[in-house]
């Protein structure tokens, strides 16, 4: 069985209520007489030990692998969809699809400075059009009109840093960067609810704020349910997915898969292959621990030597790097011969894709974008698989 096919039906009235406790509830309510399941007037107290059950077993808990969460069969295939300036001049679905696709990632940014405890989002002005709300739903809009599934991955920019490096100094600092983030994320929550998007990431890589502010976030998960109906994650970094203490509260297991494997300009499928097998042992069992898929809510590499490394090194002075892109098109290889036939593995989406090549920093031959390149090529024979 696939890990999306199986999801519980919940009971609307108290016959299935019943119905539900006696098949869900466990060896507690299997132990009650059919008599007494379909006779809940001859004994009053019933229903509240019935309500009682059907809440213990609905609170929010581990779920088998296959029953976790994303609608519809086969893997995540996806690609993080860069939020153009301005409208797209022409649809962009059909190339996204014709990679092999069957979702992809909106991102619309907001912005904090390091020390500034505050979030930057504007629905109108300096805003890309992308990211805001109208270009944000527009192109939710032409995924869904083809067929495309969409998880929506608000995300926070922090110029000359990193969210992971993200602290402050007081209580109060906190207090208020903490409101700002909790209303950008609340109203991009709605949105995605009101879109009947698949899923969505409540965060990403905010290392020292999950450690120094893990309330926050079982708060605001509790928030975001209330404001949204669909499946949920949360995008750790790829060295500390081991230490989000809330994974229970979520849907997936959510980390960016850039993990450094093969320092080697052009490293071989096979070596890459090799070095990913302790990895996806541990994540293996993490997953099985926890009883959630694992989903790479990011992976990707530069098309340039090195690209089995630590590619955020390779990003400093990008421009003047060799373009290989065997190197790109070999990671993408290894990384998907290692996971997409696992049954713990949700599948992931690839880092990035420039719509109308619209919105690239000028270097889109070394950027992580396969479009053109050999790992484009990579990419169809795998995802056209599912």
């Amino acid at each position: 069985m696939k890990w999306q096919n199986w999801l519980p039906k919940f009971p609307r009235s108290f016959d299935e209520i019943a119905h539900f406790s006696f098949h869900h509830g466990g060896a507690e309510a299997r132990s009650l007489s059919p008599q007494l399941i379909s006779s809940p007037v001859k004994a009053p107290g019933l229903f509240f030990l019935l309500l009682l059950f059907f809440c213990r077993c609905s609170q929010p808990g581990p779920l088998p692998i296959q029953a976790a969460a994303a609608p519809g069969a086969g893997k995540i295939n996806g690609l993080t969809l860069v939020a153009p300036p301005e409208p797209f001049p022409e649809n962009p679905m059909p190339a996204v699809k014709g990679a092999g696709a069957g979702w992809i990632a909106v991102v619309p940014y907001a912005f904090t400075r390091t020390g500034a405890p505050s979030v930057r989002y504007q629905e109108e002005g300096w805003q890309w059009w992308g990211e805001r709300p109208a270009g944000v739903r527009e192109t939710i809009r032409l995924a869904h009109e083809a067929g495309i599934r969409v998880m929506l991955k608000p995300q926070v920019y922090v110029p000359r840093s990193w969210t992971g490096h993200l602290t402050f100094d007081t209580a109060e600092q906190w207090a208020a960067w903490e409101a700002d983030y909790e209303r950008y994320i609340l109203r991009m929550a709605r949105l995605a609810d009101s879109t009947e998007v698949d899923l969505f990431c409540i965060g990403t890589e905010f290392r020292k704020s999950v450690e120094q502010r893990p309330q926050f976030w079982q708060n605001l998960i509790k928030k975001v349910r209330a404001a949204y109906s669909g499946k949920l994650t949360y995008s750790a970094n790829w060295d500390d997915w081991q230490h989000i203490p809330f994974w229970d509260k979520l849907d997936f297991i959510g980390l960016s898969g850039y993990f450094p494997l093969v320092d080697a300009d052009t490293p071989t499928v096979e070596s890459l292959k090799t070095a990913w097998q302790p990895i996806a042992g541990k994540l293996r069992d993490f997953s099985q621990q926890h009883n959630r898929p694992v989903l790479f809510t990011e992976f990707g590499y530069l098309s340039v030597n090195g690209a089995g490394w630590r590619n955020w090194e390779l990003e400093r002075d990008i421009t003047s790097r060799p373009i290989n892109e065997q190197a790109q098109a070999n990671c993408i290889e290894a990384l998907l011969a290692t996971y997409q036939a696992e049954n713990w593995w949700a599948g992931g989406f690839l880092w990035k894709w420039f719509p109308n090549m619209r919105g690239h920093e000028g270097y889109p031959e070394r950027d992580y974008t396969p479009q053109g390149k050999r790992a484009e090529q990579t990419l169809q024979q795998w995802y056209g698989r599912d």
